[in-house]
């Protein structure tokens, strides 16, 4: 990709590029919040039917056939320490009073709880966070539906929430998004929620999707920096942002 220069060419911006290699480009402690979700490897899975896209329990599911320009099927010791160079990346940009709001999703593997430990070990987590959403289904007779999320809060050590922001318990209830057609939309309101948690005046992330934590920061008029590997995803979160900023609340 093109060199980029900061911060004329990230802020109030969604970069159509892979999120280390615009990443790199971005100076150290230069940004206050990182708010991301990023693919969860759903298709390299043990269950019967989102691994081979033959259908099954999935059939007709947004991510049976993974993200535009990512198949979300890596063979779990690569999509580890890729999400690993990922947090790398976002500790160097984060200044020392910043934080990381990573969501993932817990899931059952070989029978096994993979709970992202593998991935997060090693980074500062100060406290996980259950964002608990509606249900979908479960075709496994050896455990209970699931219903929710985890957000982990990664946090700098001079990272402290707005006054009064202490108050919101770490259970967290927002319905999926569903009038989206990006396969694996995040809520407005959760990203507000985090956002005005904080006093963060540039919030990035690397993962945007379809726009929504730039639609949410607009809301809350605070910056933004996005990137996003998908051209389509791209076009599609800023259209979501130029009808954001068309309701009025961006300045």
């Amino acid at each position: 990709m093109k060199k980029l220069e900061f911060p004329n060419d990230f802020l109030n911006k969604v970069i159509c590029g892979d999120a280390i290699e615009v990443m790199k480009q971005i100076p150290d402690k230069s940004i206050d919040l990182v708010i991301t979700s990023p693919p969860y490897n759903l298709k390299n899975s043990t269950g019967n039917g989102m691994k081979d896209g033959r259908g099954g329990k999935w059939a007709g599911a947004a991510l049976m056939n993974g993200y535009h320009l990512h198949d979300d099927c890596m063979p779990h010791k690569d999509y580890v320490k890729w999400q690993r160079d990922c947090l790398t990346e976002m500790m160097r940009v984060l200044k020392d009073n910043g934080a990381i709001f990573y969501n993932h999703k817990w899931r059952v593997q070989g029978g096994l709880l993979q709970d992202r430990q593998d991935i997060v070990q090693g980074f500062p987590v100060r406290q996980i966070i259950i964002w608990r959403r509606k249900g979908g289904f479960n075709f496994n007779a050896g455990y209970f539906l699931p219903t929710y999320e985890v957000i982990y809060l990664i946090a700098k050590p001079k990272f402290k929430l707005k006054k009064g922001a202490n108050s919101h318990g770490d259970v967290w209830e927002f319905m999926q998004e569903n009038n989206n057609p990006h396969p694996a939309p995040f809520p407005v309101a959760l990203i507000e929620r985090i956002i005005s948690s904080t006093n963060a005046k540039v919030v990035l992330d690397p993962f945007m999707g379809s726009g929504t934590t730039a639609v949410a920061c607009i809301n809350l008029k605070r910056d933004y920096i996005g990137s996003e590997l998908s051209h389509i995803y791209c076009e599609l979160a800023n259209k979501r942002i130029e009808e954001a900023k068309k309701v009025g609340r961006w300045v």
